[in-house]
């Protein structure tokens, strides 16, 4: 008899993202009149830029002569894009990043669940509380999760760092030696980023452990406070002790396209092995390449018409952020995060946990949003919001809930 893998068994209910479309699907079945407005989900609402869609056009047709086609592409990525990630991304920030360090993929997400097959079930994880579920699910299901504890809400040989207010939203560097770290700023879901002390914190602590953190850059783009890092490797010594993702859905509206990247530094090694050589042999058995033609939509992201359509585009989720932030403080809430992110993160009314503030919402509001409890313990007492909507319907979110009774 075939057997599977029972760490599948061990996860608490459905993926966080799943419940909520679960639940929003079904409130809408039952009232059709409802007037949704979707602040949840970040899926972008923006068309791609203009630049983009005429690499892709030009993509297509290339593709349509014999002189023009690409059939499989490097598993890698292509030159023409991985050197303009290195040239604008991180040479640009005084970054020193080699073309085959940097790896294109069909998103974020994908690499960071992938990235654990590199790596030994053995490790003892460590992760932000709250944290983007991607970080803690994908780990359980290669069983280095240990066992769900239902009281507590937590995994047993995962370590969470609360990263909240009463810290600064700064993770505390763990007593315990911990091998694996994942760090995201500006930080999904709270909104709020590290500085440059905070960063060097923990990458001296894994140089010194030999511990490797996992640094989602997905939001990066969206920092506009001065001095914040936009690269874990703009870090002294990041590139002995760090691997980081990115991703193109966020910044320049790839949700629908999926293409982002992960850099392996060469310099990476642990137990003797090359973590990049190890990406490389992973990916060339398991990755056929993203497309040709979004590969050269993302290109002309870095070309100076594409740099400045997609800042317009991202300039207009900048003002919705603003909007919900302004708007929350006036009606009363407390909200962290929307200055160097799209997301907002708001307490949710005394005595009200964040699954039931979710369905007044959804119910009295007619307004989706996120659940702090779905992305860890520390995450309970508040929701998520997110600035990639509709500008109108961004406004019109606000004045609903300024009108509900709280």
């Amino acid at each position: 008899m075939a057997k599977v893998n029972e760490n599948y068994q061990k996860l608490p209910g459905s993926y966080l993202f799943a419940e909520i479309g679960r639940r929003s699907a079904k409130y809408a079945a039952e009232h059709p009149d409802a007037k949704m407005i979707k602040m949840g989900i970040g899926d972008v609402t923006r068309p791609l830029a203009p630049v983009v869609i005429e690499a892709m056009h030009k993509a297509v047709d290339d593709m349509s002569t014999v002189e023009g086609f690409h059939g499989y592409g490097p598993e890698q990525g292509y030159d023409f894009l991985r050197n303009a990630i290195v040239e604008h991304d991180f040479k640009a920030r005084g970054v020193d990043i080699e073309p085959d360090e940097v790896f294109v993929s069909d998103g974020a997400k994908s690499d960071c669940g992938n990235i654990g097959d590199i790596l030994s079930v053995d490790n003892k994880i460590a992760v932000c509380d709250p944290v983007y579920p991607v970080y803690v699910d994908t780990n359980a299901m290669a069983g280095r999760a240990g066992d769900w504890d239902p009281e507590k809400e937590e995994w047993s040989n995962i370590h969470y760092m609360p990263t909240t207010a009463e810290n600064g939203f700064c993770p505390a560097i763990p007593e315990e030696t911990v091998d694996v770290i994942y760090l995201c700023s500006p930080n999904n879901p709270t909104g709020t980023v590290l500085n440059r002390d905070q960063l060097k914190a923990w990458v001296d602590y894994a140089n010194a452990h030999e511990s490797i953190i996992m640094f989602d850059a997905a939001y990066e783009r969206f920092i506009t406070e001065e001095g914040i890092p936009h690269s874990i490797f703009e870090i002294e010594g990041a590139k002995t002790c760090a691997i980081e993702f990115r991703s193109f859905s966020k910044t320049a509206g790839f949700t629908g396209a999926r293409c982002g990247y992960t850099v392996v530094p060469k310099e990476l090694v642990r137990q003797g092995q090359s973590l990049n050589a190890m990406w490389l042999r992973r990916q060339t058995t398991k990755f056929n390449g993203a497309s040709y033609i979004i590969e050269r939509g993302a290109e002309a992201v870095y070309t100076p018409e594409g740099d400045k359509q997609i800042e317009e585009t991202l300039d207009y989720y900048r003002a919705n952020a603003r909007v919900i932030k302004e708007g929350l403080e006036a009606a009363g809430f407390t909200v962290y995060g929307a200055v160097n992110s799209p997301y907002v993160w708001c307490k949710t009314p005394e005595g009200m946990g964040s699954w039931e503030f979710f369905d007044k919402l959804l119910t009295e509001a007619n307004i989706i949003t996120t659940p702090g409890a779905g992305f860890g313990p520390s995450g309970e007492g508040y929701i998520r919001l997110t600035a990639f909507g509709d500008a109108d319907a961004t406004k019109e979110a606000i004045e609903r809930i300024k009108k509900l009774d709280l």
